[in-house]
Order: C-alpha cells, then structure tokens, then sequence
C-alpha cells in the first residue's frame, strides 16, 4: 500500500471541490452571464423602449406636479403617491409610481395636457423582471440562496481553478495565455479552459463579489457586521435578496435629529402665506436647482407633517444624493451625499455601480460584457472537458494524484473562504459530511463519485 506525500490527500480533494463546483455552477454560470450581460446595458435598452414617451411634440406649458399625480391617481382608482420622477429634459412623459395594494405602477402622464400614455406595472417592466431573474430566479427569498450557493462555488472553482493550473515548469506561453493549437482536440479544450480562466479569473472574482451584498445571506451577515462594529451611519442602499433591508436604527434616529432640527427653524416662518401650489409642485420647484443626477425621485412623507424625501437614483451611486424638504414652505431641511457615507458603503457602492456597467460608462459596460462571456466560455469548455474525458459509467471526478501542493496554505484559504462567505462554509461542510460520513460506507456511489481511491 503506497503512502501519500504530505498534501496530496488535500490536493486530490481540491481537485474533486473543483470539479463539483464546475458541475454545480455551469448552469448558473451561463444563465446569470446572459441575463447579467442583457442588464448593463439598461440604459441604452430603456431610452429605446421609451422613446415615443421622451419626444412629445407639445408647446403647451406644463402643468403642476400635483396636476400631473392627481393625473397618475385616476388611472389607477385607489392607488396613492409612492414616488414622482422629476423629468430629465423637456418633452419627456412624466414618470409617476403609484402603489396600491402592495403593487408598485409606473404611469407615463403628458406634462401638457395630463393624458395617461401608458400604464405598467413595475414588476412586468422588462428590467426588473430581469433583474429579478438574474439574481433570484423568480423564486425570491429561495432563488436569491440559490444564487448565492452558485456564487460563492463559481469563486471556490475560480481560486481552486488558479491553484490547481498555476504553471508549473512549463517552458513558454502556450496552455497558460493561450491555447495550443497542434495537440489535439482534448489538448485544445484543455487549454481553452486553462486560459480562459487564467484571463477571466481577476475580472470575474471582482463581478462575483460586487453582486454578493444583493445577496440574502451574505447581505444580511454584512448588515450584522456593521452593526456590530458600529460602522453603520446610514441605511445600505441596495435591496437584500430582493428586498429592502430592515431599517437602521441609529440611522433614522439620526435623520429624525436632523429633520427636527430643521423643522424648529421653519417654525416661524409657517405663520406667514405659504407659497402658490401643493406641497409637491413646492418641493419640486425647490429641488430642482439641486441638480441631483437623474433619476430623481420625490417621495411623499410617511407620516402627515413629516419631511418630503428627494433623491437621486442614479446607477452610477458615486453620484447619488438625497435631500428632505418641508412641503409646506418648500425649504430644505437636510442634505446628504455620497462622500458622506462610510467607507465600507462608498466601497460597495463603487463596487455595485462597477457590477451594473455604470461607473465608467461604455467601457464599464464592455468590460463586464467581455467579463460575462469569457465566463461562459469557462464553464463551456469544462463541460465539453468533462464530456470528453468522462469514464464510461462514472461521474468522471479527477483521479487522485500523488504530488503533494502546499497543504497548510490551502487549509488556511479555505477557512478564510468559509468565514468570507458563510453559505459557502455551510454547504462546504455538508458536502465533507456527506462524503465521510455516507458516501465512503456505500460503495456504489462511492466509486461513481471518484472517492474510492482516496
């Protein structure tokens, strides 16, 4: 009975981690390649769909805001005010979102003449429809672990991927930066996915862990963290397996301290006339000289009395801001911007604009394109590999080899693994307990599964 170097026993693990991980993650790796690759180009794809709402041949005037809403409210009965886009240029529809029975809709309303040009719900709308696909599967909750399980295997295939193929005295450039061409077909393939890995690895690491904060788990752990080590001083920005997350305490104590502070200095000026119009067309007028970058949203007090929130939804989040007004005056009462975020929030903001294709323009774009796809190239070659290389009635896991490769080191990167990403520890447990505790004792799926050599 032969003896296994130092290591090898790892080793020959991490290279069965790698294969089920490849196995797991191709499906999720081409499907969110495709609907991720679809949604950075959002922007150019909804000017186009709403093309025939932004060139309304109209001279007449505009009419108010709250004329506009009041508009939007008698298309859809029983519905009230959740947000009114400001208009990025004239002759563009206004965009009025109005909910009602938990359901968000978007009317498009002529400034001019207030006829309703199109109702939708927000839900139906081609974007967040996709955005829903791409990061829940349509499944909520449920879809958004999925996604996340493929996630953080798609990064333990990537890093085991590197370690495994890390040139190891090979004389010149070929099988590394790019595919040898005269070697075969089994060779090619083999290349192919060594190489397109070795190129996309670095972009896509940085993909994978900017969209991770959406995710339910490792989202809701980055909320806990902050909380703990008090690093919190706004609430996060970005839905958590696709919702919003739980309101931060400190935060909206914060905001109530700031939005009563300004409201005792407009105290006294509330017993004089109150300007022309509602409360909206009021706050309107009044943000915007702020010049928010656009989409701005004008969200209506929670409570009567309370603040008018005004805020900028750009995708580019470097670029966002918020404001509260008093509707009654139509002064401004507090003002927040991205620089004044905590560094851990700006980070990941940076981080999710980059994700979405927004925070360089087209060049974001193409890069995360180029990233999607070469991603989707990694996982078609491996299973082309796999396919080609598979024993006839096995799964086909690599055979156990007899090197060994830096045991203690690859102990250490999987436990920082496991703690990075915690659904990622979990499932890795249970994948060892299944494997020493059952699939060792059962002998057929023991040797369908590669484990009985090791």
């Amino acid at each position: 009975m032969s003896v296994l170097a130092p290591g090898t026993r790892w080793y020959n693990t991490v290279w069965r981690w790698h294969f089920y991980a490849g196995l797991l993650c191709i499906p999720f790796v081409l499907w969110l390649a495709l609907t991720g690759s679809l949604y950075l180009w959002r922007p150019q794809v909804e000017a186009w769909l709403d093309q025939r709402f932004d060139h309304l041949a109209t001279s007449a005037p505009a009419r108010s805001p709250d004329a506009q809403v009041a508009a939007a409210l008698r298309a859809v009965p029983g519905a009230s005010l959740r947000s009114y886009v400001l208009p990025d240029a004239p002759g563009h529809a206004v965009r009025v979102i109005v909910t009602s029975g938990g359901v968000d809709t978007r009317v498009y309303v002529d400034p001019a003449t207030l006829a309703v040009l199109h109702v939708a719900p927000e839900a139906t709308r081609l974007f967040p429809l996709l955005s829903r696909l791409h990061g829940e599967l349509l499944a909520g909750t449920i879809g958004s672990g999925i996604v996340e399980i493929a996630a953080c295997w798609a990064v333990t295939m990537l890093l085991t991927g590197l370690y495994l193929w890390w040139p190891r005295a090979r004389r010149g450039l070929g099988g590394v930066l790019y595919p040898r061409l005269r070697g075969g077909k089994r060779l090619f393939w083999r290349d192919l996915h060594a190489t397109a890995g070795i190129w996309v690895s670095l972009f896509a690491l940085g993909l994978i862990g900017t969209g991770l904060p959406w995710a339910n788990v490792w989202g809701s752990y980055l909320v806990e963290i902050r909380a703990l080590t008090g690093t919190s001083n706004g609430p996060v920005d970005w839905t958590i397996g696709g919702k919003p997350p739980k309101p931060d305490p400190a935060a909206d104590l914060h905001a109530d301290h700031a939005g009563m502070a300004g409201m005792a200095g407009m105290m006294a000026q509330r017993s004089a006339a109150a300007p022309p119009g509602g409360d909206l067309t009021r706050v309107v007028r009044a943000a915007q000289p702020l010049a928010l970058a656009p989409p701005v949203l004008v969200a209506p007090p929670k409570t009567p009395g309370a603040p008018w929130k005004v805020s900028s939804d750009a995708a580019d989040r470097p670029l966002r801001a918020e404001a509260t007004f008093d509707g009654a005056t139509g002064q401004i009462l507090h003002r927040s911007d991205f620089t004044e975020r905590h560094w851990i929030d700006r980070l990941i903001g940076y981080g999710i604009a980059a994700h979405e294709g927004a925070l360089f323009g087209v060049a974001n774009q193409i890069a995360g394109t180029l990233t999607a796809l070469l991603l989707a190239l990694l996982a078609g070659s491996g299973a082309v590999l796999w396919w080609h290389r598979r024993p006839v009635g096995l799964l086909g896991a690599p055979i156990p080899l007899t090197r060994p490769r830096y045991g203690p080191v690859l102990i250490g990167g999987i436990v920082a693994l496991g703690l990075s990403m915690p659904l990622f520890g979990a499932t890795l447990l249970l994948v060892l307990a299944v494997e020493r505790l059952v699939l060792r004792n059962l002998r057929r799926p023991k040797r369908w599964l590669g484990l009985s050599l090791v």
